[in-house]
């Protein structure tokens, strides 16, 4: 009998650990993805020859303008360029020629090595929401955004499995004087997540100062040597190219840090209606600033950016999720790779006001297409709302539980011995069933992808658990996720240097909020 109650305990000590495991927080970082499944290409050889051809003639006979910057003019007029006021006109294939010195890919260091990302080639690295002003979750609703806001956000990025990359402006703190609040971000980035992340872009003295405080974090011959950010440069479309975005590109590529020179366009208003058009300038544009990047220092790493919406003609808003954009999003990922440079689009992109069933549909096409699509690098992949003015905190960890599908489809079909499962097909025979079978025992706990936010319960647990619906679950999940926060360690020297350089900083500047 005491032999039996001992067991009963042994067994009962066993139930109590295994609870334990499973209820201890984790914190799981996936490696960046490696496709394994093919990209989708839309454009034949000829389509594609058309468009090239006509992107050339743009550069060529049109040209595009380089606003407020006298030294870039210089540059291409060196280069061979037709400089006729602001305007460039850049002589057939020159473009095309300056970029072939632009990397086919590169890594982006992470203070934690172990969150390095590889940006070209066959990967797709994740990165959450950029640049809005608001903010909203299910007990504020929707506000301007704070420095506290930006801050949560950075923690459940780390906390989010299937994001790779902690992002850049996540949501625009408004408390924060304009010209201070870069400051507080990086140092966000740099000290509550150990994931990579970008530098600001607003002016070119905020991307020194960017430089500047990555030097004291990793080490000034560090970064001379490695690239430590991929910030955002957008072209001003149609065709225009402003100095603080110019600037901000000459300070990241003299310090080999990586810029995606990305077109910002609404399709009917900033470019063409039609696909082949718009992927015509798209192209131009691309082409003239990755060149400009290859100016300033040959060998700078460089993503070809593409951020496409169609217009409501009845309202004049931007639409997402569109066949069109995707249709245009598979184009410039071909011409891209025939210019073998990584390449920069999707997300979770929707114009909905509310995480919503318009939202989940709209977020759902483009990150198919962007899987598909062969994306490199994807900016916006959770947390956008309302055509990218609002950064939601339930859509955050709604986008991030779905990012992990886009994680299981580019690894594509097991066809090894376990995968083809023959030992279980013979084992289990006619009219029996798999649920006991070694291959199933011996697979299920990553058999299937499994949602670590939806509900599949049946309905009576689902309603005597309060009926929740996806937005309460993801509220409740957002609680869960900060308060498992744990912050990544970090050298005591290393924060203080920072904590020091961004006081300095802000001391010596006035406070101004345009």
């Amino acid at each position: 009998m005491a032999t039996e109650r001992a067991g009963r305990r042994k067994r009962g000590g066993g139930g109590a650990a295994r609870r334990a495991e499973r209820t201890a927080v984790r914190i799981e970082s996936a490696k960046y993805i490696e496709r394994n499944i093919p990209n989708f290409e839309i454009l034949d050889e000829e389509a594609l020859l058309i468009i090239e051809q006509n992107a050339e003639t743009v550069l060529e006979e049109i040209g595009v303008n380089f606003v407020d910057n006298p030294e870039a003019l210089e540059l291409w007029r060196q280069a061979g360029a037709d400089i006729e006021g602001e305007r460039v006109r850049i002589p057939r294939g020159l473009a095309r020629k300056l970029c072939q010195t632009a990397p086919e890919k590169f890594v982006q260091h992470a203070r934690n090595p172990e969150r390095n990302v590889e940006i070209g080639g066959r990967s797709l690295v994740l990165a959450p929401v950029y640049g809005p002003p608001f903010v909203r979750d299910l007990a504020g609703g929707r506000r301007y955004a704070t420095m506290d806001d930006f801050r949560n956000f950075v923690r459940l990025g780390y906390m989010s499995k299937y994001l790779h990359h902690s992002g850049g402006t996540v949501c625009e703190p408004t408390d924060v004087p304009v010209n201070k609040r870069h400051f507080d971000m990086l140092l966000a980035h740099m000290t509550l997540s150990d994931k990579p992340f970008m530098g600001s872009v607003t002016d070119p003295g905020r991307a020194q100062d960017s430089v500047d405080m990555c030097e004291i974090l990793f080490g000034k011959e560090f970064v001379r040597e490695n690239t430590v950010m991929t910030s955002l440069v957008n072209v001003n479309s149609p065709l225009t190219f402003d100095s603080t975005m110019m600037g901000a590109l000459e300070v990241y590529a003299r310090n080999n840090q990586a810029c995606i020179i990305s077109p910002f366009i609404v399709g009917g208003a900033m470019a063409p209606v039609t696909v082949a058009g718009t992927l015509t300038q798209v192209l131009a544009e691309c082409l003239a600033g990755i060149a400009y990047s290859q100016l300033i220092r040959p060998g700078a790493p460089v993503i070809f950016g593409c951020f496409v919406t169609s217009i409501d003609m009845n309202s004049g808003a931007p639409t997402f999720g569109t066949p069109e954009a995707s249709q245009i999003l598979y184009g410039a990922g071909q011409l891209a790779r025939r210019l073998n440079l990584p390449f920069r689009s999707g997300g979770g992109l929707c114009g909905s006001k509310l995480p919503d069933a318009q939202a989940a549909y709209e977020t759902a096409n483009t990150l198919n297409a962007a899987l598909l699509g062969g994306v490199n690098f994807m900016l916006h992949a959770c947390g956008w709302l309302e055509g990218g003015l609002v950064a939601s905190f339930e859509k955050f960890v709604m986008d991030a539980d779905q990012l992990g599908i886009l994680q299981r489809l580019a690894a594509g079909v097991d066809i090894s011995e376990n995968g083809q499962a023959l030992d279980a097909i013979r084992e289990v025979g006619p009219g029996g069933h798999y649920l006991g079978c070694a291959h199933t025992q011996g697979n299920f706990k990553d058999a299937f992808w499994r949602t670590g936010l939806l509900d599949y319960k049946p309905f009576e647990t689902w309603d005597e658990e309060g009926a929740r619906d996806t937005v309460i679950l993801a509220s409740e999940r957002v609680a869960k996720l900060l308060s498992d926060y744990v912050q990544p360690a970090l050298d005591p020297a290393i924060a203080a240097a920072l904590e020091e350089y961004v006081q300095n900083r802000k001391a010596a500047m006035p406070d101004a909020f345009v």
